[in-house]
């Protein structure tokens, strides 16, 4: 059941770009440079020690990101995330300010500064939080998944975690549960080539992790993670399925990490070539020419996306700056016993 790695042809293309519009096209790709510019912005602010713990950057993955994101009815549906999360969070959210303010650890962060890097969640929107636990959020998606099922809601939930997760037990057993069960499923494996420091092709011997799909009787399909219309493409069909109560998909997105696993990686398993050439494969201007391409923005519109992107950022850090630390006397709230 497992579909080869596949890209939009030219027809689809212009099919999906038209399903879209140009006014959610233009924010795909202003989300896309929030993303990218957050994250360095991540960066800076610990190397300068206004960040605390470690962190996990997600450059160059933004594609999967955004087109996952736009594909699924944020707010209504749900999302579970994984340790390199910060990107789904601003998809869904879209709020640069709070999103920021959590990361540094501010009483006005979606989780009061307590989830942090890691953790963070936005329940409202029903963003059920990223997840410290390699595969940790692919039991808890079947639970939802389950709730759902039982309220007889058209919801979906979409649980996102990497390559090395899929070696996981948590991996299996959910896939094996949520199939039987026919769960409103969507499993999206963001590949970015290493578990940690393990290569993808010393960890597995499958060609894609799609393939595994098929012992739990469930679609699979490989997509080019850095093409934002293809993940859009998948990741709506998985989410029509499970919506017309077929059961999960799992997608697999191809991408690459520019940065290492975490601050501490010093990136002795790679060399700076084999970067670089991910770093050719950009997902933001590659997005941005096929909206050229189609005539939905010119160059001066996508340098002005770009441009408020920076600005949002940058009004983060002084919105988060300014916001206060979490009181010491409330550090039991929200620890239950």
């Amino acid at each position: 059941m497992t579909q080869p790695a596949h890209q939009p042809d030219a027809a689809l293309q212009a099919a999906l770009l038209q399903t879209l519009g140009a006014e959610t096209a233009r924010e795909m790709l202003e989300t896309m440079w929030t993303i990218r510019i957050f994250e360095e912005k991540a960066k800076e602010l610990y190397a300068l020690g206004r960040i605390h713990g470690t962190m996990h950057l997600s450059i160059g993955q933004e594609a999967t990101a955004v087109g996952a994101s736009f594909a699924l009815r944020r707010g209504y549906d749900y999302l579970l995330n994984h340790h390199r999360g910060h990107g789904h969070c601003l998809s869904w959210s879209g709020d640069v300010d709070r999103t920021m303010a959590e990361f540094m650890g501010k009483e006005t962060g979606f989780c009061r500064g307590r989830g942090g890097s890691m953790h963070i969640a936005d329940v409202e929107r029903n963003n059920l939080g990223a997840n410290g636990i390699v595969g940790g959020g692919l039991p808890i998606a079947v639970g939802v998944g389950l709730s759902i099922q039982l309220r007889g809601t058209d919801q979906v939930v979409m649980v996102i975690f990497g390559d090395g997760a899929s070696n996981e037990g948590a991996f299996h057993e959910s896939l094996n549960m949520a199939s039987i069960w026919r769960l409103p499923v969507v499993y999206l494996c963001e590949n970015n080539q290493y578990g940690m420091s393990m290569p993808v092709a010393r960890a597995m011997n499958v060609e894609h992790i799609s393939q595994r799909a098929c012992a739990y009787g469930i679609p699979g399909v490989t997509v080019d993670g850095n093409d934002l219309l293809a993940v859009y493409d998948a990741v709506s069909q998985a989410a029509s399925r499970a919506r017309a109560g077929s059961g999960p998909t799992l997608v697999e997105a191809i991408t690459y990490r520019w940065e290492g696993h975490s601050k501490s990686d010093r990136q002795a398993y790679r060399t700076r070539d084999e970067v670089r050439e991910w770093q050719q494969r950009d997902p933001i201007p590659r997005f941005a020419q096929t909206l050229i391409a189609a005539g939905l923005l010119d160059e001066a519109e996508a340098a002005a996306l770009h441009d408020r992107a920076c600005a949002a950022v940058e009004a983060s850090v002084a919105f988060a700056e300014a916001s206060p630390e979490p009181a010491v006397e409330t550090l039991m709230e929200g620890v239950y016993a």
